[in-house]
């Protein structure tokens, strides 16, 4: 099969292209640098450094013809889209119809969108499940969720099919804690360092933390299940921001401690997501523990700074 991944020399979507040349599918990557890396790229894909808001990308989807497009090219940082919505609209709502104009135009079968937790905003009931009401608290949470209504849209009047991906907190080898760093990324970080985190708020808040090559798993099998659904890729467990500081502290066998601030505006204080629908119709599962999935990314890092010493 032939599949493009947007973003795939960033964390998530590298991880997917991996899993993809492994399985023996034949892979385009659309990245224009701005959080990806050169170094995450697999040497078996065939990459572009490009824009997804750009027109020039109707070249590479005429060149290439891909069957299915994996779309991760995102702006994903919920201050940075509070400080400046114009680009955070710009990237992922007007990004995502640049590329759905492709799809139509070179009769793409499917996308598959990873779209966020950040949609439903403060949780009504846990675990919230694809059934609760979406009223997101940030622009992030806004410009995920729009494009959810464009692909649908297009599926209705253009016959392409979709699956969206709703993820919960992903972390893993890869993430960038200085980049699109999530909070294990920047923990380790500082622990790596000798430096103290700062928790902001009381550390009570919880999010539902699943590894990056459980999500990786979950897009390889929506390449030819749940055709135009909406599924929550989670854990389904949650984990307060202490316990997550705690484990890897003591993984790190660190003797840092957490410095608490002020609470940050546009955060929800507790999101676990309900991932069965996810496990029914695509017959996927989350694989590794937050424990396991901590230790595999600690002692990753671990090796790289004393390769690097």
């Amino acid at each position: 099969m032939k599949v493009l991944v947007t973003g795939g020399a960033g964390f998530i979507g590298s991880h997917i292209v991996d899993k993809l040349v492994e399985n023996g599918d034949e892979v385009i990557i659309i990245d224009n640098l701005s959080t990806g890396n050169m170094e995450n790229i697999n040497k078996k894909a065939v990459f572009y450094e490009a824009d997804i808001r750009d027109k020039e990308i109707d070249k590479i989807f005429e060149v290439e013809k891909p069957e299915v497009v994996i779309h991760h090219a995102a702006q994903i940082d919920i201050q940075k889209s509070i400080k400046d919505p114009m680009f955070d609209g710009d990237v992922n709502i007007i990004g995502t119809i640049n590329l759905l104009e492709n799809c139509k135009k070179y009769k793409v079968r499917k996308i598959i969108y990873a779209s966020s937790a950040a949609v439903y905003g403060t949780p009504k009931y846990l675990p919230v499940d694809e059934k609760h009401r979406v009223s997101p608290i940030s622009y992030y949470g806004i410009s995920k969720h729009t494009p959810e209504h464009y692909i649908k849209v297009y599926a209705e009047l253009y016959g392409i099919k979709y699956t969206i991906l709703r993820y919960a907190n992903v972390y893993g080898i890869r993430q960038d804690p200085k980049g699109e760093g999530g909070v294990v990324s920047i923990f380790l970080d500082l622990l790596l360092n000798g430096k103290n985190p700062t928790i902001f708020g009381d550390g009570e808040q919880t999010r539902d933390y699943i590894y990056v090559e459980d999500i990786a798993s979950a897009n390889v099998k929506a390449l030819k299940l749940a055709d135009n659904e909406i599924c929550n890729i989670s854990t389904n467990k949650k984990t307060t921001v202490t316990e997550l500081f705690n484990m890897m502290r003591d993984i790190l066998k660190s003797e840092c401690n957490a410095i608490y601030g002020d609470e940050r505006k546009g955060d929800i204080k507790h999101s676990t997501l309900n991932n069965e629908k996810a496990m029914k119709l695509l017959d996927w599962e989350p694989g590794y523990s937050i424990g396991e999935g901590l230790t595999k990314t600690i002692e990753y890092y671990r090796l790289k700074r004393e390769k690097n010493a």
